[in-house]
């Protein structure tokens, strides 16, 4: 069989196809043959290959099955796939293989020429996590506010009486009492502060470089915590320049790291506590279910004891906290600042390694 080679057939496919490109999901087109014709860029992602090394490779040898392939050609022959997708594994050569659902469609009437749409399964689970993140958000920034405006006209008040009577009582120990009562008064107060944070406070977008956003957070965090603590640095030095709210950032990255930092008191008490701050280049992402080409992947990775299993649905959840000192309010607002700047935060968590993952589109 001659097959021609991928660079002549290359440009007017990516051409035709062009559209195709802006897709999260990976398409690839096979001819009757069985050949890859195209394949867009989620593809290229997905299994980890370049597209002029697909175009051109027997379709059958990406599956770690090759017995798959012929199932869908005979499925989408039947015309039936379309409502029907298939759990397959393909391979890719310098990873694991990866899981996805396909589904395959019939380009021509006989069914020869073939669409196959792979969407991998962990970013399906991604997607639904991110839908019930952005909704729990928002429902929570509501929450706050609504809170936080309720409290704090009496707590004015109560703080204003307790002042008052404090200057008609006599005695010493007594005006003790009143100054306990101003005390938690001026504590709830900077308690509902933070709480309309994020809407009190005007938003300014300029261009920011998400390696000083990261060196001012390691600064701030060495500060506090000047022994047993070892915050490494593994930058991405191709990073672009960002684009949205710098102070926002920055809080929402500190929150994230001192809440890790607080997490690992054991170790720094043991002196092997660590954090590590690294930043890679992301490219054909979804973020709040928009493609995005380039993006910021900035990971917030410790070595402490994991988050506790019944924590881990709530963790962003306002008054959630795993410490009996914590407010619960400092991953609360670290989500609300990046989804302020279309950003997404996601975690995962094991005993000896807790990993937060934010994404920010460049592009």
């Amino acid at each position: 069989m001659n097959v021609a080679p991928a660079s002549s057939r290359l440009a007017p496919a990516a051409t035709e196809y062009a559209g195709l490109d802006l897709l999260a999901t990976g398409v690839l087109i096979v001819e009757a043959e069985g050949d890859v014709s195209y394949a867009n860029q989620a593809a290229e992602v997905l299994l980890d290959t370049s597209r002029r090394h697909l175009i051109g490779q027997p379709a059958q040898r990406l599956f770690s099955d090759e017995h798959q392939f012929e199932r869908l050609k005979q499925s989408a022959a039947a015309g039936d796939l379309g409502q029907v997708p298939q759990v397959v594994e393909l391979r890719r050569p310098l990873r694991e293989p990866v899981v996805v659902q396909a589904l395959a469609s019939g380009l021509d009437a006989d069914g020869s020429r073939l669409l196959l749409e792979l969407i991998e399964i962990e970013q399906q689970l991604r997607h639904s996590r991110e839908d019930r993140q952005l909704g729990l958000s928002e429902a929570n920034r509501q929450l706050l506010r609504n809170l936080a405006h309720e409290v704090r006209n009496p707590l004015g008040g109560i703080r204003g009486a307790a002042q008052l009577l404090e200057r008609e009582l006599p005695l010493g120990e007594q005006r003790e009492f009143t100054r306990v009562i101003i005390a938690e008064a001026d504590r709830l107060q900077a308690l509902v502060d933070r709480l309309l944070a994020p809407h009190r406070v005007p938003r300014v977008i300029a261009d920011y470089s998400v390696h000083e956003i990261c060196e001012r957070v390691r600064a701030v965090i060495l500060a506090e915590f000047p022994r047993g603590l070892d915050v490494q640095r593994d930058y991405d030095a191709s990073m672009p320049s960002g684009r949205g709210d710098k102070e926002q950032l920055i809080q929402a990255v500190l929150n994230i790291v001192r809440n890790a930092a607080q997490a690992l008191g054991g170790r720094i008490a043991d002196g092997d506590a660590q954090i590590v701050l690294r930043t890679r280049v992301a490219r054909h992402v979804t973020i709040a279910r928009r493609h995005v080409r380039l993006a910021v992947e900035l990971l917030v990775i410790d070595n402490g004891p994991g988050v506790p299993e019944e924590l881990k649905d709530r963790i962003f959840f306002p008054l959630v906290s795993g410490r009996e000192d914590g407010t619960g309010l400092g991953l609360t607002l670290a989500q609300a600042f990046v989804i302020a700047n279309d950003g997404s935060i996601e975690f995962d968590s094991r005993p000896g390694r807790t990993a937060f993952r934010i994404l920010l589109p460049l592009t």
